[in-house]
């Protein structure tokens, strides 16, 4: 059973997704917040495994919300799904920044909703959409560390990796690229993120693009 938190400040948006959502075999619920302050208060009193967070709420916004959840949160932290209006939201390259899984539209249908929860759940991350390496693409050079990270440490076999991963594959088409396991992928992507002091396979994907590994459109 999956559990997810819903933070939305729009009540018709919430109820719809909560309701999507408790009708929907293997996920259950444990709350729902109508802003920023509200989420960090219930994350930490439910513990949800995913939380569908909206990017734009007055009073605390859903990056400073997903920075406080994460910051706070126990072991394992819950997997943060932004929720946005629009495919090219500034806002939502910060909250990947800041730990977010990726980010979907409010006018999915219902299925690719139920889809995105049970990736997240499972450890992936929504990079797959061309609509999100869009965005990563648009404001990874535009809000480039002064300090990009430093990649000597990674081996060639992780370098390799992580810029598949930063161009959108998912861990199966990694592993059919380099003919190797989806176990030697993870594995690589684990030790990447253990060696950079990653949080998040999107940290990950923006780390790619800021330190230069993978360029706009190369």
């Amino acid at each position: 059973m999956t559990t997810v938190l819903v933070v939305d400040d729009q009540f018709l948006i919430r109820a719809g997704l909560v309701g999507l959502l408790r009708a929907a075999p293997g996920i259950e619920v444990v709350g729902e917040a109508s802003d920023g302050a509200e989420g960090v208060k219930l994350a930490a009193q439910t513990a949800p495994e995913v939380i569908l967070m909206d990017v734009r709420m007055p009073g605390m916004n859903g990056i400073e919300a997903t920075e406080r959840i994460l910051a706070e949160a126990g072991d394992p932290p819950p997997r943060i799904l932004m929720l946005t209006t629009f495919d090219l939201d500034e806002y939502v390259y910060g909250a990947l920044r800041a730990g977010a899984c990726g980010f979907l539209l409010k006018d999915s249908g219902p299925e690719r909703l139920l889809a995105a929860v049970t990736a997240v759940a499972g450890g992936d991350a929504l990079f797959a959409p061309s609509v999100t390496r869009r965005l990563v693409e648009a404001y990874a050079r535009q809000t480039a560390c002064e300090q990009p990270p430093d990649l000597e440490a990674l081996t060639a076999r992780e370098l390799e990796v992580l810029k598949l991963i930063a161009r959108g594959l998912s861990n199966p088409e990694i592993a059919h690229r380099l003919y190797i396991s989806e176990a030697t992928v993870k594995t690589h992507l684990n030790r990447t993120m253990t060696k950079l002091d990653l949080d998040s396979r999107a940290q990950a994907v923006v780390v790619a693009y800021e330190s230069g590994l993978v360029t706009p459109g190369g």
